[in-house]
């Protein structure tokens, strides 16, 4: 997969809960989902009386502006994905035009329940590094799809400030993939938890039941 920039391209509720091994348990926690794009997560989670925030910089646009550049880039990541079918792994989503379907479905529900979450403060602006929530403020941070994905976009050193960052406002932090677009393990992953253990903190890789991009089917979980 070659991207020359970050794609707004969601996930579904269902799909985090196989990302990241979510439990009824870890739905009692408060949860910041991190550079979220345009998931269901939050609209499909809060429905059912989680506490999830969100914060993108994508949520500076509405939710229409969202939705076309969403539908600027999705025929060229799907003919990405058909003329690449050994990249990919159809247990989940069963073909690439069942991708195209399950992420239009997704943007569709994010779109709906966008504005109304915008007033209700759980979808906020915010860019790594940076970003504004209080020391501890959240139980659980998740990330999908974007550190380590986008190896070749953002160095090492972003990544290393954007995980501190995270773990300032977050007592518990799940990452998934740790794999690159091009289905390779970040160069960055060995190095930042060598750093993290350094400073205290317990890392795992954690196997989960999600897998799309081939060899994609490990989680990096870090605790105080």
């Amino acid at each position: 997969m070659n991207l020359e920039k970050v794609v707004p391209f969601g996930r579904s509720l269902d799909e985090y809960i196989k990302m990241f091994n979510l439990t009824e348990n870890d739905f009692k926690k408060s949860i910041l989902s991190v550079a979220d794009g345009p998931a269901s997560f939050n609209a499909e989670g809060t429905k059912l009386g989680y506490k999830i925030n969100s914060v993108d910089p994508l949520y500076i646009f509405s939710g229409e502006e969202i939705k076309r550049r969403f539908c600027a880039v999705v025929d060229d990541i799907i003919k990405q994905v058909e003329n690449t079918p050994n990249d990919w792994v159809w247990s989940y989503h069963k073909s690439p035009q069942n991708l195209r379907k399950n992420r239009e479905k997704v943007i569709a529900l994010f779109c709906a329940d966008y504005e109304i979450g915008k007033k209700d403060n759980r979808y906020n602006i915010g860019q790594l590094p940076r970003l504004k929530y209080d020391k501890n403020q959240y139980e659980l941070g998740l990330v999908s799809h974007f550190l380590f994905l986008y190896s070749a976009h953002f160095d090492q050193q972003f990544h290393i400030n954007s995980i501190d960052e995270i773990l300032r406002i977050c007592r518990e932090v799940r990452i998934f993939p740790l794999i690159t677009l091009q289905n390779k393990i970040s160069p960055y992953l060995q190095f930042i938890i060598t750093y993290l253990e350094n400073k205290g903190y317990k890392c795992k890789l954690e196997k989960v039941s999600y897998q799309l991009q081939r060899g994609g089917n490990q989680m990096l979980i870090i605790t105080k």
